[in-house]
């Protein structure tokens, strides 16, 4: 199996390529976020667990991440692969996952850096912003989400570069040119 694990800072388009390599590739896309709403709006017992944390404002622990993460993987019987959108975000998440795929049979294939200079990362979620409407794309709020990003950026790089699959994409230039970057790093696997 395929398995990707995609990375960037909030505005460096992880949303729209993963669209783009799940058409191209036939795999699976689990973004954190879409899943956890999914459970909670399911109700099931890792969503109503994971509503607690949510409704009191806390992070959601490491171990139901993983949980959570691993009844989804599992779900997908005869997928090519999956992309792991917005997971991990810290080396104990990453330890998690790795062991959840090996666990299964399996592991990380490629790790994708998509990799946006601050400024243009600014540009695009402001801009973002004023055409969504999204709260969380005003100014203050992206300078304190790019602050937490680049906290746990940088150990995760060195993680994933220690298990031999990191890879680098210049996330600056056209969509088909960094999508064109992206294959290219997939293929190579």
């Amino acid at each position: 199996m395929l398995n990707v694990v995609i990375f960037g800072a909030p505005g460096s388009g992880k949303g729209t390529q993963s669209e783009r390599i799940v058409e191209k590739f036939g795999i699976n896309h689990i973004s954190t976020g879409d899943v956890l709403r999914a459970e909670i709006k399911n109700g099931t017992e890792l969503g109503k667990t994971a509503k607690g944390y949510i409704d009191q404002g806390q992070l959601i622990p490491d171990e139901l991440m993983i949980d959570i993460l691993a009844s989804v993987f599992d779900s997908f019987k005869d997928s090519k692969g999956v992309i792991f959108d917005g997971f991990p975000r810290t080396i104990a998440q990453a330890g998690a996952l790795k062991q959840m795929l090996a666990d299964r049979g399996q592991a990380v294939s490629v790790m994708l850096d998509l990799d946006v200079p601050e400024e243009e990362l600014m540009t695009r979620l402001i801009k973002r912003g004023q055409e969504s409407g999204r709260a969380d794309d005003n100014e203050e709020t992206i300078k304190k989400r790019l602050l937490v990003y680049h906290s746990q950026t940088a150990p995760l790089i060195d993680w994933y570069k220690n298990e031999g699959v990191y890879k680098h994409i210049q996330g600056l230039g056209t969509m088909d040119g960094i999508f064109a970057d992206i294959c290219k790093a997939i293929e190579n696997v």
